[in-house]
């Protein structure tokens, strides 16, 4: 990690609010090159705010955004993926009732030809990176249908998916919160491959322990606002608790 390195994406003074509730007040965030950060913070800290701002869900009412330390502006979901930002929520935000190459491709989809579909190009790809890229077992068909899947698999399936498309940030929102012990090593697996892969992430997990074997800095907040930046050398899991439950 490059503490001086500019920012992959930077937030300043990035301000959320519903009505008369402010989710986010003048927030600074920044992902930097081969690191995985931890937003960490209690129930209505803005984690989840902060990270749909950052994928084009949310937008919010002041602030600026840089990528690469030029201004950006992330209004739709489309926009975050221009960006090289995937967000990969705990259900994955995969469609169960269609088939693994469908989701992967969903969107951006390869043709041979004016209207048609590639699917030998595409369920090539998809085999491939599920076999080789993250190493998924048990999966031996893109026809699979997602929802006969695991939590772990879905997780597994996403990620593959941002790796073939060249992400450069992931956005994993509790992506833990319902995996199997032997999935969750899995995956906090991947995110140290994907890392020595020039991948960054942002993890938000309530899990202490999952974010200190994981991540390089911690953001942490509380009531929509950043309170403190961390790095692992710096905290211990005691101390981010005792922040976070003092705040």
């Amino acid at each position: 990690m490059n503490a001086v390195a500019t920012p992959l994406l930077e937030l300043k003074g990035i301000s959320k609010s519903y009505g008369h509730i402010e989710a986010l007040t003048q927030a600074d965030f920044d992902i930097r090159p081969n690191e995985v950060v931890g937003l960490l913070g209690d129930n209505g800290a803005g984690k989840s705010t902060l990270v749909k701002i950052m994928s084009g869900v949310e937008f919010p009412t002041s602030g600026k955004i840089f990528r690469d330390g030029k201004p950006a502006t992330i209004r739709s979901r489309k926009d975050s993926e221009r960006l090289g930002i995937e967000t990969i929520y705990q259900d994955s935000a995969l469609v169960g009732s269609a088939s693994i190459m469908r989701n992967f491709f969903a969107g951006r989809e390869l043709t041979k030809g004016p209207g048609l579909l590639d699917m030998q190009a595409m369920n090539a790809i998809v085999m491939d990176q599920l076999l080789n890229t993250v190493k998924i077992a048990g999966i031996d068909s893109p026809d699979i249908l997602v929802e006969t899947l695991s939590g772990g698999q879905r997780q597994a399936v996403a990620i593959a998916r941002a790796v073939y498309f060249k992400t450069a940030m992931l956005l994993l929102d509790e992506p833990t919160s319902a995996l199997s012990v032997r999935e969750t090593d899995k995956l906090l697996a991947h995110l140290g491959e994907l890392k020595a892969d020039g991948v960054s992430a942002v993890f938000i997990t309530h899990n202490l322990y999952h974010a200190y074997e994981s991540c390089d800095r911690f953001v942490i907040l509380s009531r929509g606002r950043v309170i403190r930046s961390l790095t692992r050398e710096e905290t211990t899991v005691r101390e981010l608790n005792d922040i976070i439950v003092k705040n």
